[in-house]
């Protein structure tokens, strides 16, 4: 359904070492940066992007806003947590763990990325 995600960064550097550290692992390499400054990682033709807003104003997060990312097991959901800890990110809502759902059961974890975006890793165990 979706071409790409791009978010605006507070400040780039920081974003690009967050995105870097928790798309890492997930298994995507180093996003590159184009000739306009912004920052891409891409998979299977789907791309997510970085940039400095082309307004000249801030970067804000979106208020009722969240970009889900599919993982492949709660190992890599963790580490994706973990990295995304280790490199700027903030965690929110409950710990990373599987939880009950309307759906069945299913693995989340949640994050802020340095720009304050809500960022969340979904697997559906059943």
């Amino acid at each position: 359904m979706f071409s790409h995600v791009m978010l605006g960064a507070k400040d780039f550097d920081e974003s690009k070492k967050f995105y870097d550290a928790t798309f890492g692992a997930l298994g995507f390499k180093e996003g590159f940066i184009d000739p306009k400054g912004r920052c891409f990682w891409s998979k299977d033709g789907v791309f997510f992007a970085i940039t400095k807003p082309i307004d000249g104003n801030p970067a804000t997060a979106g208020n009722g806003s969240t970009i889900g990312f599919t993982v492949s097991s709660p190992e890599q959901g963790d580490a994706w947590h973990r990295a995304g800890l280790e490199n700027g990110g903030t965690a929110i809502e409950n710990p990373p763990g599987i939880r009950e759902s309307e759906s069945g059961r299913v693995y989340l974890a949640y994050l802020r990325d340095p720009a304050g975006n809500k960022l969340c890793a979904l697997r559906m165990m059943d």
